[in-house]
């Protein structure tokens, strides 16, 4: 759907408009009482400069409803706050509260403040309204768990630990006094404590506190009398934010017909920080409670952040079941709401609301796909005097580096759209050097050979055939067609640069309108082949570069490779490491540290093979 379609679509209602360039990035957030009014008026009549730049670079946009101008408001906030886009200007009264966050990606986490949340697999805990309070909170957790808080990341070793290791603050992981397992314990506990699960650490402070007294102790009692304090003081913080700033997904699906679509919006401290949507398939038939139970299961298993409360639109089936498996995965309780009355009821049909709205849009745009594929396929069959419209569309490109990691692929469309469950790739098996024309022969003759077959990945035929080249290639491709008994089916070869089509039995080339849809077609299959083949390759290529420096050196199997990556960076490193940079490796051993100098070229005096330095 182009802009102006857009626009002319644009409802009459509050809410938040998003404003995209040519690579997808948002450029610009705004709010509106009337999206339709205000987003039209940036493309009508003249603004200022910056105002003409921001629309000058605007390839498309998207938009969130909202039930009033307020709420608008509110989620243009939240949205400038998350996404910082080029044309926005930043607001003053954004300000932003302090988090608690442990990196539990890493094999020995550590504990820090920042201000920024971002999905990179750490551990989050907040906001604090009070950083002064948050820092004493932290200095509390530093005693009380001696979990590192140096700012290496990843940890990176040492010969012998800091300060805080003598002092009982750190657990000293650098220097390797404690294992992952025995580590992980202690910051397991960091956050069962910082999750509110406080209930032994409290009663574990008070038993102390009263034993130091009676042994009339009365300043260790004080200590652990402020501990106390301090410990019962964040936990009432928490229940406080937990009351007035939840963190909740918010859930609803919109269906017509064969199409469906799930909308989630994602409140985090109480705002709403950004959604996500999906297209469901296979839900025609099902009840709704059905689809919602099937949503949930297929979204919160891809391993993504799982909430203490999930609000839903529909009652989904089996609910019980779905609130423990959710339960598990989180490893704390998972609330499972379809609110009746009040705002969180407000807020899932103002979801509903959105998701309607996104899956008309899809509708709209794909009929209008469908109409220009369609008009596309008629041309091409028009032009090409083709037996049938070409709905099965297959391409096909050879890929090499100076005849090195020689890769075939092969790419589908149906109906005009790209299917890429269909694409396929060919490791080239029986073709030595440089010759596109065999490798060709080969990827052809494995296909129509698996189709003849009847394996499954192949049995569907094309109505057409394109070849990535010119007379040569499409030469090459027709005489395994033929000996392979599908010669019947339309055979096309497409010429870089001047956009040259080729068949066979004339050296006269087609030279299609460069403004025609059928040639348009023809090259995003051809460039989608391309694509494929090109990305191939270079994965071989590099995993055979990786393989030449590591993988063939004695004793050095995935965990250690990993560990030698980890820990240097890149092979590049590794190559001009020392013999005891290697040993500092974790799980390393001079023998094999002796075996990866030798494989690399060096020597363990430092000098390489030849003698240099």
């Amino acid at each position: 759907m182009d802009l102006e379609e857009k626009l002319a679509r644009l409802p009459d209602h509050p809410g938040v408009y998003i404003m995209h360039d040519a690579s997808g990035a948002i450029i610009y957030v705004g709010k509106a009482a009337s999206l339709r009014n205000r987003v039209r008026s940036y493309f009508r009549g003249q603004h200022q400069p910056r105002t003409q730049a921001m629309v000058s670079h605007v390839a498309d946009f998207e938009y969130i409803l909202t039930d009033n101008e307020v709420e608008a408001l509110i989620l243009e906030c939240n949205l400038i706050k998350q996404h910082r886009p080029r044309y926005n200007v930043s607001l003053k009264d954004d300000k932003s509260y302090p988090y608690i966050k442990i990196t539990t990606q890493e094999d020995f986490p550590l504990i820090q403040i920042t201000r920024s949340v971002t999905r990179d697999g750490s551990r989050y805990f907040g906001p604090y309204t009070s950083a002064g309070s948050l820092k004493e909170t932290l200095k509390l957790l530093r005693g009380l768990f001696p979990i590192r808080t140096c700012r290496d990341t990843p940890l990176q070793p040492r010969s012998r630990p800091c300060l805080n290791a003598h002092i009982g603050r750190c657990l000293a992981p650098c220097s390797g006094q404690v294992d992952r397992e025995t580590y992980r314990e202690a910051v397991d506990n960091v956050i069962m404590f910082l999750e509110g699960r406080h209930t032994a650490l409290v009663k574990e402070l008070k038993e102390q506190m009263e034993a130091a007294a009676a042994r009339l102790e009365f300043e260790k009692a004080a200590r652990l009398r402020d501990q106390l304090r301090a410990v019962q003081e964040v936990c009432e913080k928490q229940k406080l934010a937990a009351a007035s700033g939840e963190d909740a997904d918010a859930i609803a699906f919109a269906r017509e017909g064969e199409a469906a679509l799930g909308l989630i919006f994602f409140s985090r401290g109480g705002k709403v920080i950004g959604r996500d949507h999906f297209f469901l398939t296979g839900s025609e038939g099902l009840s709704r409670g059905e689809v919602m139970a099937a949503l949930l299961k297929e979204y919160y298993s891809r391993g993504v952040e799982i909430p203490p409360e999930i609000l839903l639109h529909d009652e989904p089936e089996d609910a019980a079941t779905i609130a423990s498996w959710l339960s598990r995965l989180r490893g704390g309780r998972v609330n499972l709401r379809v609110p009746k009355r009040g705002t969180k009821l407000k807020l899932l049909r103002l979801v509903h609301e959105n998701a309607v709205s996104l899956l008309q849009e899809h509708l709209l745009a794909r009929r209008r796909q469908e109409e220009g594929s369609r008009a596309a396929l008629l041309e091409l069959q028009e032009i090409l005097e083709l037996p049938r419209l070409p709905r099965r569309m297959e391409a096909y490109d050879i890929s090499n580096f100076q005849g090195s990691s020689q890769v075939g692929a092969m790419a589908v469309f149906v109906d005009g759209r790209p299917l890429p469950s269909a694409y396929r790739r060919f490791q080239i098996k029986t073709v030595r050097g440089p010759n596109d024309f065999a490798s060709l022969q080969e990827v052809l003759s494995r296909r129509f050979r698996r189709a003849a077959e009847q394996d499954p990945h192949f049995a569907d035929l094309p109505d057409f055939v394109l070849i990535d080249g010119g007379l040569g290639q499409l030469h090459a491709a027709r005489e395994t067609m033929e000996a392979m008994g599908v010669g019947y089916i339309p055979t096309f070869g497409l010429a870089k640069e001047e956009e040259l089509l080729f068949r066979v039995g004339t050296s006269e080339p087609i030279r299609l309108p460069r403004e025609s849809k059928a040639l348009q077609i023809l090259q995003h299959l051809r460039d989608e082949v391309h694509r494929f083949a090109i990305t191939y390759h270079r994965q071989k290529r590099e995993k055979t570069a990786y393989r030449s420096v590591l993988d063939d050196i004695p004793g050095v199997g995935p965990k250690r490779k990993k560990a030698l990556l980890r820990h240097f960076g890149s092979v590049a490193a590794i190559s001009k490491a020392t013999l005891e940079d290697l040993l500092a490796v974790e799980g390393m051993n001079r023998t094999v540290a002796a075996r990866i100098l030798a494989g690399l070229g060096r020597r363990s005096d430092g000098e390489d093979s030849t003698g240099s330095p």
